[in-house]
């Protein structure tokens, strides 16, 4: 007999959603502008092998990515025309096969930039660069003094086409990092100006992440490299309010992609006057009916989520009591009936009218929304929904 095990849990990524995202951040964005999908963090979570046929599917023609394995992911995913951008650092080796692979990426060093003349050398083949600049985030980036020397080891080499300059906003969604932001623009501004007086180079210029795409308008430039946005979530409450200031019409344009599901796997009534779970973290004051969710911090749910976190079982939020094991985690279900093993437990998205975001996640266990997303394992199964 073949037997093919069940998840304890699934993800479903739904269709609809990211095409009303991406429609979205095509038209927060001028119509020239180069819309790259951020794929990095196995597409915050999504799965990349899941989610990069589906954006392709709704018209994403360019991404970018982390690292030489997600873009060998998003090769082996995705069979068409388009761009691939390399945004991590890469050995010799990964260097060469994005070159034979017709793959952009980084080079934010001197390092990078002669493993790089080294391959073309001896493959013979033009390497498509971005040329990364440190402009105050203080992490990687060339120096914007190194400039003149960049630009004559590039021409001296002969097989390098600069494809793209850009740098890294340090915290584009908060106000408070404004003074900064604006620095950092101003010197981006005048090292464009730098690359447009040269006539053997006319590469691209980008610098807006989805937090600058609103905050930051006038300055996406050619391209956006835009992540939390397509999958249906402001970057932070900062920024939702800031869009929303601006267009009061529009209460959420954005549909959330994901939902994360499981199933009830017991059921019991525990009398009064008795703890739940290891510890002595939840003691019961009434007679509580509670259900076991086969889905703990090993599965990404996190720990500190014991006693805060909220699910969705027959349309109506439920608490999570106790404290979340590795594996399992307990549901006070007393307010509902007919509850039964079997039930569909909704952990991120909607059932009925209600639902559950990854944004009230954030506010009870002071992860990010990027943190949650990113963290759920790769093994959880995906499907794409309507």
């Amino acid at each position: 007999m073949q037997y093919k095990p069940e998840s304890t849990s699934w993800i479903e990524i739904s269709k609809s959603a990211l095409q009303q995202n991406i429609s979205f951040i095509q038209n927060a964005i001028p119509k020239n502008t180069v819309f790259s999908a951020v794929l990095k963090g196995n597409a915050y979570g999504h799965g990349i092998e899941i989610y990069a046929p589906l954006a392709y599917e709704c018209g994403v023609r360019h991404f970018s990515v982390f690292s030489a394995d997600e873009a060998y992911k998003l090769l082996e995913s995705v069979h068409g025309d388009y761009k691939i951008m390399i945004m991590g650092s890469l050995n010799q080796d990964e260097i060469r096969w994005a070159i034979e692979h017709q793959i952009e990426f980084y080079i934010p060093n001197f390092e990078t930039l002669e493993s790089t003349i080294k391959v073309v050398q001896k493959i013979n083949l033009t390497a498509k660069i971005h040329l990364e600049f440190e402009t105050g985030m203080n992490r990687t980036g060339f120096p914007i003094s190194d400039f003149k020397r960049i630009i004559s080891m590039i021409e001296q080499s002969k097989l390098i086409e600069i494809e793209g300059v850009c740098t890294h906003l340090a915290g584009s969604e908060s106000i408070a990092n404004y003074k900064r932001i604006k620095d950092q623009i101003q010197k981006f501004q005048k090292l464009k100006k730098k690359f447009e007086n040269l006539e053997s180079h006319t590469p691209t210029f980008h610098i807006a992440c989805s937090a600058a795409v609103l905050r930051y308008p006038k300055y996406v430039f050619d391209m956006v490299r835009v992540g939390i946005l397509q999958y249906g979530f402001f970057p932070n409450n900062e920024t939702y309010i800031h869009h929303y200031l601006k267009n009061p019409d529009q209460k959420n344009p954005l549909k959330r992609v994901i939902s994360w599901k499981s199933k009830i796997i017991e059921t019991k009534t525990v009398k009064a006057g008795e703890f739940v779970g290891y510890g002595m973290s939840y003691y019961t004051n009434i007679q509580t009916k509670i259900a076991i969710v086969p889905i703990g911090y090993a599965y990404g749910y996190n720990r500190n989520l014991s006693n805060q976190g909220k699910a969705l079982v027959r349309g109506l939020k439920v608490d999570v009591i106790g404290t979340v094991n590795m594996n399992m985690m307990t549901l006070d279900v007393t307010h509902l009936t007919d509850v039964k093993i079997g039930d569909e437990v909704v952990l991120i998205g909607e059932q009925d009218e209600q639902s559950i975001s990854v944004a009230s996640f954030s506010e009870n266990s002071n992860q990010l929304n990027y943190e949650l997303l990113a963290r759920l394992p790769k093994d959880i199964k995906r499907k794409v929904v309507d």
